[in-house]
């Protein structure tokens, strides 16, 4: 298996919080889902279409709010997405280049340890080597209350918050939105 060396000592300014104006910014999408996390993939903040999307972030501890953890271990989320395996695997990908540009991130090769030894599945697909980032795109969702639709994904990177991306959710189609408005209509009163 291909751990990650350990991080040298340095000065290193890491993402553990959304600051105040991202976390406006996903009320102000709503009713889009939308979510800020930092390179680790550790979710930060969150709206609440987000969290009827997903999961309600809010009732996991923070150490379980990691978008690569909850693939991995939380039995719910297992079958959320219909194309799981390509998924963790643009996760994983995405977690390599991350790493490869955070070599000082003792908190990061930490995390990756912890995958490669708790999850055969994250081990062999780390192994492969594969370093892509994945900004868009789309998803499959099925959800246990709406059944199955698909959503575009952006990831944007705040020019003042380099180490937080914004996720945006957008339906990919008249039946997802359908999906979508009955799903999270209620979702932020």
């Amino acid at each position: 298996m291909s751990r990650p060396a350990r991080p040298g000592r340095g000065c290193v300014h890491l993402a553990h919080h959304a600051p105040p104006e991202l976390v406006r910014l996903l009320a102000e999408l709503s009713p889009l889902p939308a979510l800020v996390r930092n390179h680790r993939n550790d979710i930060l903040a969150w709206n609440p279409e987000m969290a009827r999307v997903i999961v309600d972030y809010g009732e996991l501890p923070p150490r379980q709010r990691n978008g690569i953890w909850l693939f991995l271990f939380h039995p719910e989320l297992r079958d959320r997405y219909a194309d799981r395996d390509e998924r963790l695997r643009e996760c994983i990908a995405d977690l390599r280049a991350t790493w490869a540009a955070h070599p000082d991130d003792g908190e990061l090769s930490d995390r990756i340890d912890e995958f490669v030894s708790g999850s055969v599945e994250f081990a062999d697909m780390w192994a492969e080597r594969d370093v892509r980032l994945h900004g868009s795109g789309a998803k499959t969702i099925v959800h246990p209350e709406v059944g199955r639709f698909t959503v575009a994904f952006e990831s944007l990177v705040p020019v003042q918050h380099p180490d937080h991306y914004v996720v945006i959710y957008r339906a990919a189609d008249a039946a997802s939105r359908s999906a979508l408005d009955m799903l999270c209509g209620d979702a932020g009163r």
